[in-house]
């Protein structure tokens, strides 16, 4: 007969094979199958069997999967925890498993690590403001207490699952530190002739306080590498924490059973009073120290990823202003209903999607859009939550709230960007998937042959020889190769202003073949600024200026201020303007003396019946073509003169585009500007393509059409417009001199903000990835030559053991050549 059960717990092929192994072997069942898609699991046997033997026999092979009858809902423990900084979704930051994500945390049941926690899309956690004596007063606004009349502070949100990770790490990094330390100075000390140490006390007390020191860092600081290790050879999912834990552990154990039983080895592993055997606990707690800061770190760099998606939410603001029946009411963001009439006063955040109903203004766009310039926004306009109002006040009716807002989208496409990455399989870890099992296979080879073909006493040169192999494949080399190369290069880069936020960019940077870059920010410095002032022959042109000059000091538009700075970096003296008037979307006008003056557009220029000279529109045109925004000036019904306002190439952009583009990298440009600017751009770099125009969701889709293709894509940008294409491209690079949000995407910050920091990012991977596969050669070789001999492959010819002190020496001799090869990146000349 065949029943079907649920299983709960499994997260991988190595899981369902293990499940597969524990229903088999339950008395009474012919065959079990077990499907991982379905979660489920098939029994044949000739009579039912109690679903409580089943589930025993999940328990005692240790709870980490249950069974239950088909139909029954397993429900997991209710946990009350707010969620102000994560929506409980987490994924493994190594995507081994695709887009597979969890709901609870814990480590990747592949690789071993860290799950990194997502943060929800929808809403924005208020911040509330207490008093720091009396915590019963709270308020939703700064101010001072009524009781005590302190000021009161924010009150601290609950942390993310990956900085509480981070805190613990910390907390058992200090334990392993404080306990670690001390035994590496025994250690040391024990090396100097006629060591102080030991007329205080003898080599076998030492030994026993190193053992007492090290319980803590084993036990305690480092002991989830041990249950990572046993998960990994459990489920044979060999990883970093296999080689970690076989190491360590071994040399632990080792040094253990030295000062149980020193008398069991012989004379050669003892030291020179003849009663103590060398002991490795100073080895054990220094790699397991190592690796916990390694954690830390990387748990720190995952806490910062997540903070890209908290920047996004904190664009959208907590309240808003409701119009009912005539009257505003103040109400929280999730209570907006589609339809509602809202207002949005000077300077205010935009809550939701909508459109402007009455009431005008400039809005700042460039947190979605990334382009500097405001728009102006009227009647009939679209606008978007999270941007920011200017000067003006209108009345805006929601068409989009909670998750359909742009600006949730955008968090969502960050967050799908962020778990969609093609996962990249660490070179270490390729190759201690095969290292391991073929050196584990080797020691208890060699302890076979040495028990039945070794001299007497043939049962301890066999468990010697078999733990020296072990020592001298310990993964120190193996797992230094990478992180060392990696530290020295972060470094490097650091100190040339290039900041990288994890080290699988510098593998994904030596492929690229592809670079998208945005304009504004990117390639133009992101501040309109004036480039030229033209009049008519015969008119001068500094009085044209002046008038350009004092008519905008009246202006709230933002290219007002771009004309008021010129003006005070000519030296120019504003003129008093009287009957001052703006006429939105066209320009403005008013009266300086007896001239009636405008400056405008075309429109506003037809709208005065103001004349145009035929050599000044062509000037004027021509500088349109290129992109440029200008105005005409007119006095009395006659235009004179115009302004020609642009956005500044980077004097370093064009340089380092042609050094791109000769290292066999194409250049394509994504802008949210007009046609005109972008062509006009284009030509200059003479890029290999563009495209204008661009919202957020349209650049991810031309990155991901690349990627389609077989590219291997780079994404320059600094605006929130770019975070969705900077989680997804194989690099995200992000301009200093961007938003929060663009740099926390990316995998690579530009500290300076141009584009040769890209040219250094290339040769620095370039360099970091040739130096680590020489550091993986060097700890390989080491280990090639050095497990023979442990094995005792000398004996028979020259009668040479290697004792575990010399195997350690030759497992720290291989270290040394990696750190040694990998401080050569130092003088890498990347500029």
């Amino acid at each position: 007969m065949k029943h079907t059960y649920h299983i709960h717990g499994m997260s991988c092929n190595g899981c369902r094979s293990h499940v597969e192994g524990i229903l088999a072997g339950v008395k009474g069942v012919a065959n079990a199958t077990v499907d991982l898609e379905k979660a489920e699991a098939v029994l044949e046997s000739d009579k039912e069997i109690p679903l409580r033997t089943l589930q025993q026999a999940m328990k005692q092979d240790g709870g980490h999967y249950s069974i239950h009858g088909q139909g029954d809902c397993h429900h997991g423990v209710s946990k009350s925890e707010k969620k102000e900084n994560g929506n409980g979704t987490f994924y493994c930051p190594m995507h081994c498993e695709g887009e597979k994500i969890y709901d609870e945390s814990g480590d990747c049941p592949v690789c071993g690590m860290d799950l990194v926690e997502e943060v929800s899309a929808v809403g924005a956690v208020p911040q509330e403001y207490v008093c720091p004596m009396h915590s019963e007063i709270v308020r939703d606004d700064p101010g001072d207490c009524p009781i005590c009349d302190m000021g009161l502070v924010p009150r601290q949100v609950d942390l993310s699952a990956g900085d509480k990770s981070y805190n613990k790490l910390f907390g058992k990094f200090k334990v392993a530190m404080a306990f670690t330390l001390p035994i590496f100075i025994i250690a040391m000390w024990g090396m100097i002739p006629n060591n102080p140490l030991h007329k205080l006390w003898g080599v076998r007390y030492w030994n026993w306080i190193q053992f007492a020191l090290s319980l803590p860092v084993v036990f305690y600081a480092a002991w989830m590498f041990f249950e990572r290790a046993y998960r990994s050879l459990r489920t044979w999912n060999l990883n970093m924490f296999t080689l970690i834990g076989i190491g360590s552990g071994v040399a632990w154990l080792f040094s253990v059973f030295a000062i149980l039983v020193p008398d069991f080895f012989p004379s050669q592993f003892k030291t020179d009073d003849g009663t103590t055997v060398h002991v490795y606990f100073e080895a054990a707690t220094v790699i397991l120290t190592l690796v916990l800061f390694g954690q830390m770190l990387e748990a720190r760099a995952h806490g910062r990823t997540n903070s890209a998606v908290r920047e996004l939410l904190g664009l959208a603001p907590n309240k808003a202003i409701r119009i009912v029946d005539g009257k505003e009411e103040t109400i929280a963001i999730d209570q907006i209903s589609k339809g509602d009439l809202l207002r949005v006063k000077p300077g205010g955040k935009i809550p939701v999607d909508g459109v402007v109903l009455e009431g005008e203004s400039v809005v700042d766009e460039s947190m979605i859009t990334g382009e500097s310039v405001p728009i102006h926004k009227g009647r009939g306009d679209n606008v978007s939550s999270g941007t920011i109002n200017g000067k003006g006040s209108f009345v805006l009716k929601a068409e989009k709230v909670g998750s359909d807002t742009l600006l949730s989208q955008i968090i969502d496409m960050v967050n799908k960007a962020s778990r969609s990455q093609a996962p990249i399989q660490k070179l270490a870890d390729k190759i201690s998937g095969y290292f391991v099992p073929t050196v584990v296979f080797i020691s208890v080879a060699i302890f076979i042959i040495w028990i039945f073909f070794g001299p007497e006493p043939a049962y301890v040169y066999a468990l010697v020889n078999a733990i020296a192999v072990l020592i001298i494949a310990c993964p120190c080399a193996l797992g230094l190769a990478t992180p060392m190369s990696v530290m020295v290069g972060v470094g490097k880069g650091a100190r040339s202003g290039v900041l990288i936020k994890n080290a699988e960019v510098f593998e994904r940077m030596v492929k690229i073949d592809t670079l998208i870059i945005d304009k504004t920010g990117t390639i133009t410095e992101g501040k309109p600024s004036v480039e030229k002032v033209g009049s008519v022959a015969g008119l001068d042109p500094r009085k044209i200026g002046q008038y350009i000059v004092s008519l905008n000091q009246y202006s709230e538009h933002p290219l007002a201020d771009a004309i008021v700075r010129y003006g005070k970096a000519k030296g120019i003296k504003p003129l008093k303007v009287s009957d001052f008037n703006a006429v939105p979307g066209k320009g403005i006008m008013g009266k300086i003396g007896d001239d009636s003056i405008a400056l405008g557009n075309g429109t506003q220029m037809a709208d005065g019946n103001i004349s145009i000279p035929d050599a000044l529109e062509s000037d004027v045109v021509a500088y349109q073509k290129q992109g440029k925004t200008v105005s005409y000036l007119a006095i009395g019904e006659v235009a004179v003169g115009f302004v020609v306002i642009g956005d500044k190439i980077k004097d370093t952009g064009k340089k380092a585009i042609q050094e791109l583009q000769r290292s066999g990298i194409s250049v394509v440009m994504l802008t949210g500007d007009n046609y005109d600017t972008a062509k006009a751009v284009s030509d200059e770099l003479h890029l290999t393509d563009f495209r204008a125009e661009m919202l957020p969701q349209d650049k991810l889709a031309v990155v991901e059409r690349l990627q389609a293709e077989g590219k291997k894509v780079a994404v320059a940008g600094d605006g929130i417009n770019d975070a969705p294409a900077l989680a997804k491209s194989d690099v995200g690079i992000a301009m200093g001199t961007g938003t929060d949000v663009a740099i926390e995407s990316a995998s690579i910050t530009l500290v300076k903000g141009d584009l040769h920091g890209i040219v250094k990012a290339h040769r620095l991977s370039n360099s970091i990835m040739r130096n680590i596969k020489q550091n993986l050669f060097f700890a390989l070789v080491y280990n090639a030559i050095g497990i023979p001999v442990a094995a005792g492959a000398l004996f028979p010819f020259f009668g040479i053991l290697l004792s575990p002190m010399i195997a350690a020496l030759a497992m720290s001799f291989s270290s040394v050549s990696v750190i040694t090869n990998a401080l050569r990146l130092r003088t890498v000349e990347i500029d």
